[in-house]
């Protein structure tokens, strides 16, 4: 008798990929290392590695699947059948029910082959799955949009007043996950970089910093104070019990598109934990030199500076000033295969391509001083230290640039001068300052006037005379001023613009520089006409980029 033949085994996604041309042998190996050393699926994996995009992976497998494909941001999307299934499993299993006829539910997923969440839904609607595709993002995009995370924020806080114990019971994770993305949904929609947790006497206040200004959002009932410190605090692995001592972590987020780093501090206070999350999107880093809005000599000026083998070049200014976005933008501009290039930071703000970057923790006694003494016999070209905070910072960093090596650094004076005495007071010999620092680069953030609202200053010379400021001669003044419309929510400004003061260290500076006198310093850089922070204001004042009252606010001091 003829043997039976058995059918082949169906080709793994990794080989049919691989036969697709979507990714390498050699990918397809380390994937499948990393694969069984975490256990992850192999889409995953391949996408955490960067060998394939999720779109890529989506495309493919509704080819594959001889799945439709489908542009999820047209589709109609039908209350009935998004309201089958619980909004946290459609964000884990990536799929989103778009319609319903009497006896099938159709799905839009980004896994056509997922059975197991197909046949979940099943049991769950009663119903036959008919299935489309599209990118996991798209989906996940819809699916945040369709269910209004911000105008069902409300609902969320009364569901979860009506479950029982709330510290103790399993059943509240789901709402209250959810409770924390309406909210961080809603600062992202609202552009806040920090959101504030805020324990009072009867309640729990959410705060949102926008633009540089902290803005009330809502207020929670005192009874969920706990639970949302808590469940913040899993999020960013940090010790619930602990409750007496400052914490710091960090949690990744993903909402919609968007791929979210949230930083977490919590404070010890009379009336609970105070929690600040601070939102790093790096979607909106653009890493590049003219997104800056330096003055175009300045822009010049910086690109000599990090151009060079060896040195330091310094960003000054007060926390959230932007010093981590110039940082980041003058490293990438460095930024070569050729060139090992290494930073130190306190967190890790942001994630770089090709840049191996350390994060400090005092706990375990990884300081900047002993990261930078170690990142030193790590064969550098380039290093960043996040801040430059001790002597033995300052002194390494000054060795490192004398040494042949490019460091970037950061330090918290108020202007660019503060910077010099500073570096002294820091140990820093005087005579090593002309030789090793090139650019100390001071800046601040002002709000942007609403490009939808913002209307001129009817008289602006009599607008400069009531501020005690000089007419120019050389050309008619413009200003403009906030109104308030929609856009801004009526505010007059919408998102935020640096402006910068550009110290060039030449050898004009050589002899003023070993004393530290910061006097001497500002006379001689009025002598070279260097223009000053608050100069820097008003070049975007006339430009009507902001307002004259927003640069007085935020540089006039300085």
């Amino acid at each position: 008798m003829p043997t039976a033949i058995s059918p082949a085994a169906p080709k793994r996604l990794g080989d049919r990929l691989l036969d697709a041309g979507l990714i390498s042998s050699h990918q397809l190996e380390l994937a499948l290392r990393e694969q069984k050393r975490t256990g992850k699926l192999i889409g995953a994996v391949l996408q955490q590695l960067g060998f394939a995009s999720e779109q890529d992976i989506s495309s493919f497998l509704a080819q594959d699947a001889q799945t439709p494909t489908v542009d999820v941001s047209t589709l109609e999307i039908s209350p009935d059948a998004i309201g089958l299934v619980p909004y946290d499993f459609c964000k884990e299993a990536g799929l989103i029910p778009c319609r319903r006829t009497e006896d099938t539910l159709t799905l839009v997923m980004a896994d056509p082959f997922n059975v197991m969440a197909i046949d979940r839904i099943e049991q769950m609607t009663r119903l036959r799955v008919e299935v489309l595709s599209a990118p996991r993002p798209d989906i996940l995009d819809k699916l945040s949009t369709v269910n209004d995370r911000e105008g069902s924020i409300d609902q969320t806080i009364d569901e979860l007043m009506k479950i029982g114990d709330r510290r103790t019971g399993d059943d509240t994770s789901a709402p209250m996950m959810r409770a924390i993305e309406q909210i961080v949904g809603a600062a992202v929609k609202k552009t806040a970089s920090d959101i504030h947790f805020e324990p009072d006497e009867k309640s729990l206040r959410i705060r949102m910093r926008i633009d540089g200004v902290l803005q009330a959002f809502m207020l929670v009932p005192k009874d969920l104070q706990e639970p949302f410190t808590a469940r913040v605090k899993v999020m960013a692995n940090l010790d619930v019990s602990e409750t007496r001592l400052p914490q710091d972590g960090r949690f990744s987020f993903t909402l919609g598109r968007l791929e979210l780093n949230l930083r977490v501090s919590c404070l010890p206070t009379n009336y609970g934990e105070s929690v600040v999350m601070r939102i790093l999107d790096g979607s909106n880093l653009l890493l590049d030199v003219q997104s800056l809005g330096l003055r175009k000599e300045d822009e010049t000026r910086l690109a000599s500076a990090v151009s060079r083998p060896h040195g330091i070049v310094l960003v000054t200014g007060p926390t959230g000033s932007g010093k981590t976005t110039t940082l980041y933008t003058a490293l990438n501009s460095v930024n070569r295969l050729e060139r090992a290039v290494f930073t130190l930071e306190d967190p890790i703000e942001y994630r770089l391509p090709h840049i191996r970057q350390t994060q400090v923790s005092e706990k375990i006694g990884l300081s900047f001083s002993t990261g930078l003494r170690t990142l030193l016999r790590q064969d550098p070209d380039v290093l960043l230290v996040g801040e430059t905070r001790d002597k033995e910072t300052a002194q390494l960093m000054v060795r490192a640039a004398l040494t042949g090596h490019l460091v970037f650094s950061s330090l918290h004076t108020n202007d660019s001068f503060s910077a010099i005495p500073r570096l002294i007071d820091l140990g820093v010999e005087p005579f090593l300052l002309p030789a090793t620092l090139h650019v100390v680069l001071a800046q601040r953030l002002v709000r942007r006037l609403c490009k939808a609202c913002k209307e001129p200053v009817a008289d602006p010379a009599a607008h400069l005379r009531s501020f005690n400021l000089p007419i120019p001669t050389d050309a008619e003044p413009a200003f403009w001023k906030p109104r308030g419309c929609p856009v801004c929510r009526n505010k007059g400004y919408k998102g935020r613009v640096a402006i910068f003061e550009m110290l060039v260290i030449d050898e004009d500076y050589t002899a003023v520089l070993h004393d530290g006198n910061v006097e001497k310093l500002k006379a001689l850089a009025r002598e070279k006409k260097m223009p000053l922070l608050f100069d820097d204001g008003l070049r975007r004042a006339f430009a009507g980029d902001t307002s004259l009252e927003e640069v007085f606010r935020v540089a006039f001091a300085h």
